[in-house]
């Protein structure tokens, strides 16, 4: 049931998908409050699987309207380790680079992400993928299904070369 949980806690299941990769990609959402179930997608002509993941989570936390708890369900290891081992922060501490000699991808995409978790309070979860997760798996065909639809958008950053 929806309503059984206080007005500001809300669950994101979060996914992306790419065919191809790079290639014509697509995230898929699904937003569960104490009032409202919210499905959401959106597909790429060019991008990379790793910036649908983190799009999507995004996306999630950008349809929020108020400072809410957050648990966000996610297949993706490189999204919640990056959250929860404290790899992004220090990503963007160091100037983006994930040492010496290589910067960190998607520094667009994790700068946005940071900036959403401080808006709210955000507990980052592992689910395995392909597991049957319902809520994961709707995510899945909603990431699937935005690959190939028609009129895609483009990633902007991606395209031009900035990751």
């Amino acid at each position: 049931m929806l309503n059984q949980q206080p007005d500001n806690q809300v669950v994101i299941y979060a996914d992306g998908a790419c065919s191809g990769n790079p290639g014509a990609g697509g995230f898929g959402v699904v937003l569960l409050h104490p009032h409202k179930r919210l499905e959401l997608s959106k597909g790429f002509r060019k991008t990379t699987n790793n910036r649908m993941e983190l799009m999507a989570v995004i996306q999630g936390l950008s349809s929020l309207k108020k400072r809410c708890h957050v648990t966000i369900y996610s297949d993706s290891q490189y999204i919640v380790n990056s959250m929860t081992r404290g790899w992004a922060k220090k990503w963007q501490a160091n100037g983006w680079k994930r040492n010496s000699k290589e910067r960190a991808l998607n520094s667009d995409l994790w700068q946005e992400l940071l900036t959403l978790c401080e808006e709210h309070e955000v507990e980052f979860k592992w689910i395995k993928g392909h597991h049957g997760n319902t809520e994961n798996e709707i995510c899945d065909r909603l990431a699937t299904q935005a690959t190939s639809g028609s009129n895609l958008e483009v990633d902007s950053v991606y395209e031009a070369g900035g990751q």
